[in-house]
């Protein structure tokens, strides 16, 4: 497996200490429709020893799920495709919270030694803030509002038999992230990703190469998961990991430490490793550390780095079980 990161901001700073501390695979926001965005991309993460192997985040899919795609954005996507192709990216991250994202209702609950995590509480849902979701007008709010699970997959259906053929042509795999929080409903929008049942649905109805999951360890575990289980029940399909962890339940939880969470760590690490997992494995949400109150909420830099040490600990210390 390999050391994989997001970088928030992607900075030379940023990028020479992820190099240092041993990450191998940086990944990609979606760069736009421009052709030469990825290459440049490259170019600068190859400067600092780093290669690009996934495209994650503000993906042009948020009309294509709420059923309303006009076209542009699956064409968007099918040219994504094939320039991720071109240029050897063999993974693409997408989740399907239609018309949100990732929401918490606490950007700085406290952990140990005053740092500060994201947490969700359903009781205090009317201050959800939707972390990494793009503005949508009142019109969208009200189609997402208007969605029926059913409606939901019959999206999904339409918007993966756009695509998973042509992933397949190029080689290129996608990965589905779990709904977070994994509710069934979140401010009146349904969702379909929040359980192990809706995962198993997925990779039974579309039994394609590319179509894979996205093993975020914090929503699965979430879902009340024992996580060595589920990556085990998952084995192969899980091409891509969020490594977290976190404390609650899908109705009131908080983000950890990666060494002071309730999942057995160094269990879930050797459960990938006897799954035969080797693609990217990053740190996901991190606590704020001190000095970082201006940084973005579990993307600042200094958590992240003690996150490359524990993982990049685990995984060494686990190597033995797949040489």
């Amino acid at each position: 497996m390999r050391l994989a990161t997001v970088l928030t901001p992607v900075s030379d700073v940023n990028l020479q200490l992820a190099a240092q501390c041993g990450v191998t695979d940086l990944v990609l926001r979606y760069p736009g429709p421009s052709p030469s965005a990825i290459a440049e991309s490259i170019q600068r993460a190859k400067q600092y020893g780093l290669q690009i192997s996934t495209v994650e985040g503000y993906l042009p899919i948020e009309k294509m799920k709420l059923g309303i795609d006009d076209g542009s954005e699956m064409r968007a996507m099918q040219d994504l495709l094939r320039s991720m192709s071109d240029h050897q990216i063999k993974l693409v991250c997408y989740n399907f919270m239609a018309g949100s994202d990732w929401a918490r209702t606490r950007l700085d609950a406290p952990q140990r030694g005053g740092a500060k995590v994201t947490a969700f509480y359903l009781e205090d849902v009317h201050r959800a803030v939707m972390l990494g979701a793009r503005p949508s007008d009142d019109q969208h709010e009200k189609i997402a509002r208007s969605q029926t699970p059913k409606k939901l997959w019959e999206n999904l259906d339409r918007m993966l038999h756009g695509l998973l053929p042509i992933a397949e042509s190029c080689g290129v795999t996608m990965a589905m992230h779990p709904d977070d929080p994994p509710l069934p409903s979140l401010l009146d929008k349904p969702r379909i990703m929040h359980n192990v049942e809706c995962f198993d649905r997925l990779l039974q109805e579309y039994n394609s190469p590319s179509n894979a999951i996205c093993f975020c360890q914090g929503s699965f575990v979430t879902m009340g998961c024992d996580a060595p289980s589920t990556i085990r029940h998952f084995g192969s399909k899980i091409q891509y990991v969020h490594f977290r962890d976190v404390q609650g339940t899908p109705e009131a939880f908080e983000e950890t430490f990666h060494d002071n969470g309730p999942t057995d760590m160094a269990a879930a690490m050797r459960a990938l490793r006897q799954v035969g997992f080797c693609g990217p494995i990053r740190p996901d949400h991190v606590p704020q550390m001190v000095g970082e109150d201006d940084g973005e909420p579990g993307y600042t830099m200094l958590g992240r780095l003690f996150a490359y040490g524990y993982i990049r600990g685990l995984m060494h210390a686990t190597e033995v079980l797949n040489p």
